[in-house]
């Protein structure tokens, strides 16, 4: 193998590699001795068919393999002989090759920067310390209180409204004949909640205490009893209650419905998960600042590869929310309607890009140096956690990661990136300031005003021919589609970003 430089400016670096047509040729013919022994020809005992014939008739086949092998192995040889540390996938192009020739092919390749690590014991940075006060902990009772429901009744007179509950019995049939799991007594249902057939609760708006009627409705096409689904049913329903809502006390009753002996156990269990609210974000505060003073330590060339993967989603990712919000005001309005930003916004946000770049580098170089690693068992318990999301399901979540081995890279990476920041943590001279928890609400809400501002500043604007077609909307759909008041952003939701 000859290894031949052929660009180094930067962070590029270019190879030529020439393979002789002799090594080629002594691949083919280990391949075709694998084979042999596998292939039955006529007038030849099994596996003694000459290699000469195996290989006029199955070379060509093996031959493709062959390069691709040789250039998957002879390639990462070559990087190594230069002592190259990729920072992404090389780029190989065949340059030259024929049956009987020496194989020659080029390899481009951006390498991973080498830079200083900042002393990590120098780095000054203070941690916000929040304890549960007795306000948070009684506003977040109230909170809980207020999310239950307790129903009240209400007057024999009293027609039912959605938000109301009312108690029945009910006895379902499909063709006159009654079904498995269609029949119940005293259940009580809340009107509203959609949590019967589509079309059940909304005729029962306006019954009172003692009606009889039948309700009619259709299964739906995807219900989950395949005998129900699609089909036309009837309910024989009797009111014996209407209920209206009425506020939960908070005593030691309410508590009793957690499963908790009583109130100071509600309490309890309130404050600790103010507490562990509390100290996730004094750490999503800590970890941004760690990361802008990294960011003020470094500074080195990144690789335009991954600059550029980087800022496309950013980009993408800014065009989605643009159309997003553009739909709230013209629901008409297409992505294509968007003005392109000029080059000064995009430069913007490409500098975005090149710190997130630089700071993952930073914090890989760091981790890698530490042997910081991410174990399978966690990894799988973060699975766990997605997985979860998506009740019913978990099974196929887990085969997805199993399978998709990008998918489990990008959930491997911020478990790394934890760890790491936790490893600069415990080496970092940090001090604790002791803060209220409305302190640490507003610093971090602040923090988020500030750079939302620095977002707006940035967006493109709405070309204006779509500000021209919106304004053509009849009165009715204008005010279909009024725009609601922007609710500020939860604190609670605030995350690091690079």
């Amino acid at each position: 193998m000859q290894v031949t430089e052929t660009i180094s400016q930067g962070l590029k670096r270019g190879y030529t590699v020439v393979i002789s047509a002799d090594d080629i040729d002594a691949k083919i013919e280990v391949e075709v001795k694998k084979i042999q022994g596998q292939i039955k020809m006529p007038g030849f005992r099994p596996g003694k068919a000459p290699l000469t014939l195996l290989r006029k008739l199955h070379g060509k086949n093996l031959l493709g393999q062959v390069l691709e092998e040789t250039i998957k192995a002879t390639s990462q040889e070559a990087l190594d002989e230069k002592d190259v540390r990729p920072a992404m996938q090389p780029k190989i192009e065949v340059i030259s090759f024929d049956e009987g020739s020496d194989l020659e092919y080029s390899i481009e390749v951006e390498i991973t920067p080498e830079f200083e690590v900042p002393d990590l014991a120098k780095l000054k940075l203070e941690r916000w310390v929040v304890e549960a006060s007795e306000d948070q902990i009684s506003e977040a009772v109230s909170n809980v209180a207020a999310q239950q429901k307790n129903f009240k009744k209400a007057a024999k007179t009293y027609k039912a409204q959605n938000g109301d509950a009312v108690l029945m019995d009910f006895l379902g049939k499909v063709d006159g004949e009654a079904f498995d799991g269609g029949a119940a007594e005293g259940h009580q249902l809340e009107l509203g909640s959609n949590s019967f057939i589509p079309g059940f609760e909304a005729q029962l708006v306006g019954v009172k205490a003692g009606d009889e009627m039948n309700v009619s409705v259709t299964f739906p096409d995807d219900y989950q009893a395949e005998n129900l689904a699609g089909r036309d049913a009837v309910f024989e329903v009797k009111i014996s209650e209407v209920q209206k809502p009425a506020d939960v006390e908070i005593n030691d009753d309410m508590a009793k419905k957690f499963g908790l002996e009583n109130l100071d156990a509600l309490r309890d269990l309130v404050k600790k998960q103010v507490e562990q609210e509390n100290q996730g974000l004094a750490r999503t505060k800590l970890k941004r600042a760690l990361l802008d003073l990294l960011a003020e330590e470094v500074s080195f060339d990144v690789p335009e590869g991954m600059v550029e993967l980087e800022f496309n989603q950013i980009w993408q990712q800014l065009k989605m929310d643009l159309h997003r919000e553009a739909l709230e005001e013209s629901p008409e309005i297409k992505p294509e309607d968007i003005d392109e930003p000029g080059d000064d916004v995009r430069e913007e946000y490409r500098s975005i890009a090149v710190r997130r770049v630089r700071l993952g580098l930073l914090l890989s170089e760091i981790g890698q140096k530490n042997e910081v690693v991410v174990t399978q068992e966690e990894v799988t318990r973060q699975i766990s956690t997605e997985a979860r999301r998506y009740p019913g399901q978990e099974k196929q979540v887990f085969e997805f990661y199993q399978q998709n081995q990008q998918a489990m890279a990008q959930m491997r990476a911020p478990l790394f990136e934890e760890k790491v920041v936790d490893f600069i943590l415990e080496l970092a001279d940090v001090k604790e300031k002791q803060v209220t928890s409305d302190q640490l609400v507003a610093a971090i809400e602040a923090e988020e005003e500030e750079d939302t501002a620095q977002k707006e500043k940035k967006k493109p604007k709405k070309k204006k021919t779509a500000k021209k077609a919106a304004a053509k909307k009849s009165p009715a759909k204008k005010t279909a589609a009024k725009k609601t008041p922007a609710k500020k952003t939860s604190a609670k939701k605030a995350k690091a970003e690079k």
